[in-house]
């Protein structure tokens, strides 16, 4: 095989630009929300704290994932073409597992921190520490690498003999998986239940963390008190559930479900609607940040 066939958005030309048009909307939305976010980070010197740190950390992610699948999706409908070179396929996919991975072990080091803040203020300076923060971050990147360099290779040592047509605007797993001669793709399943076991662990940890959170909350006497502490999770909250609803739903929707459309849809919601509302969801209730962007 020299190369993949993605699914095309439209067939007639002005359907094709105003594919390319959207997306090219989507994508400047994404790169000048997380362009703004990461800038005012590192630019302003209050803001060097572990709750931003980890921000800036998930902004990078945000702008790896988007730039990974859209400007190719945009370059077709452009150019009028379908075609995706082997290796840029192999690409994508190690790419896409990268970002999808690190991001959620971020979001859970991301929920630890909040937990930290509001259940041991006392002991938040020695627990979250500027080198415990560099570290926990530099686990979510390398977890992110690690499984992403596991199943891309997995899926890639497969026999694929039902042809090259990829059911998707970017190049995934499942949809690979599709092509592989019928036996192969068992090794592949073993993989992924070891990352879902991982994952589901992930989950409870942020569920668990949550629990805690509000209970402690709950019991803050002051009005003031809670609404500020509500202020400092419920961003990170926001995002957490916006990607593990749009990505559950993606992968653990009933196949009676499935519709070419609709499968189209759901990917577009998980892999494209998260990096660009993440900003958008952080700066919205965070009076630091504004000020820091105002400046």
């Amino acid at each position: 095989l020299n190369d993949f066939l993605l699914l095309a958005f439209a067939d007639t030309r002005e359907l094709q630009l105003l594919h390319f048009s959207l997306f090219l909307g989507i994508y400047l939305a994404a790169l000048l929300g997380n362009g703004l976010i990461i800038t005012a980070i590192a630019c302003n010197h209050h803001l060097h704290i572990p709750m931003y740190f980890f921000l800036l950390n998930l902004s990078l992610l945000d702008l790896g994932s988007i730039s990974n699948t859209v400007p190719k999706s945009m370059a077709n409908s452009l150019w009028n073409t379908r075609a995706i070179s082997y290796s840029g396929c192999a690409a994508q996919i190690f790419l896409f597992a990268f970002f999808m991975s690190a991001e959620y072990s971020l979001l859970t080091v991301m929920a630890y921190d909040r937990y930290v803040a509001i259940c041991k203020p006392l002991h938040y300076g020695t627990l979250m520490g500027s080198r415990a923060c560099v570290k926990a971050a530099a686990a979510a990147w390398a977890s992110g690498f690690l499984n992403a360099l596991l199943h891309t290779a997995n899926t890639f040592s497969m026999p694929l003999c039902q042809g090259n047509v990829v059911d998707q605007f970017f190049c995934e797993i499942p949809q690979i998986l599709k092509l592989s001669c019928s036996d192969s793709y068992l090794r592949e399943v073993g993989v992924t239940v070891f990352s879902a076991c991982l994952g589901f662990g992930c989950f409870v940890f942020i569920v668990l963390s949550y629990v805690q959170i509000f209970s402690a909350v709950l019991r803050i006497p002051s009005e003031q008190g809670r609404h500020k502490a509500f202020s400092m999770c419920l961003p990170h909250l926001a995002v957490v559930s916006l990607f593990i609803s749009t990505g559950m739903f993606a992968y653990l929707k009933p196949p009676s479900l499935s519709s070419p459309a609709l499968d189209l849809v759901v990917t577009v919601l998980y892999s494209v609607v998260p990096p660009t509302a993440n900003p958008l969801i952080y700066s919205m209730r965070n009076k630091e940040l504004k000020d820091a962007l105002k400046k």
